[in-house]
């Protein structure tokens, strides 16, 4: 099969007539581009937040690929979930496939989360695939930030995608992970320059 035959073969299609239903945890909790009728805090199970996507569009390049964030096995992941409405579902879905799946390393996957009020829903995320050769896997923190430091892609400098997400995540009361602790240490090979 071509990436491009995977490509097509993993687009997600709504339910017509039913709300759409989607979470985030990268760009699209500070960058969604769709309309959407409700957005609150949202958790999943099973899965984390890595840098483990090696980033050759939007956040580097051929010649100096940067990281940008998938789900991967195991842990938790708290983000941002939006409800969209079942009129605009259809578009945010096809939206959402161009902008993910510019390769085939992400599987779009209809996983549940827990809102604050302790309801679990289900919502479409996309998970690293693992047998992808663009899966970087788990790499360690200084790898990560060698990586980010310098790369530039089509959306920006690698360490801005860090930053908004950071940012984000502090909107959300999570205030030290592991973002954090990359983000802290690129911010000190700046100050010692």
């Amino acid at each position: 099969m071509t990436e491009a035959e995977m490509i097509e073969r993993r687009r997600y299609r709504p339910e017509p007539g039913q709300e759409l239903r989607v979470f985030a945890y990268g760009s699209l909790m500070w960058r969604p581009d769709f309309s959407f009728i409700d957005l609150q805090p949202a958790t999943l199970y099973g899965y984390h937040r890595a840098f483990c996507i090696i980033s050759t569009h939007y956040r580097g390049s051929e010649t100096h690929p940067g990281l940008v964030l998938g789900l991967d096995r195991g842990g938790q992941c708290i983000g941002r979930m939006y409800r969209i409405a079942p009129e605009d579902a259809e578009s945010a879905a096809d939206y959402l496939h161009r902008r993910e799946m510019i390769t085939g390393v992400y599987i779009p996957r209809l996983l549940k989360v827990r809102l604050p009020s302790g309801e679990d829903v289900t919502a479409l995320s996309y998970v690293a695939d693992r047998q992808h050769p663009q899966y970087a896997g788990k790499l360690a923190v200084e790898d990560v930030v060698h990586r980010i430091r310098d790369a530039v892609g089509v959306a920006g400098p690698n360490i801005d995608y860090l930053r908004n997400t950071v940012q984000h995540l502090d909107d959300l009361g999570i205030s030290d992970c592991a973002l954090h602790r990359i983000l802290r240490m690129l911010d000190g090979d700046k100050a010692a320059t």
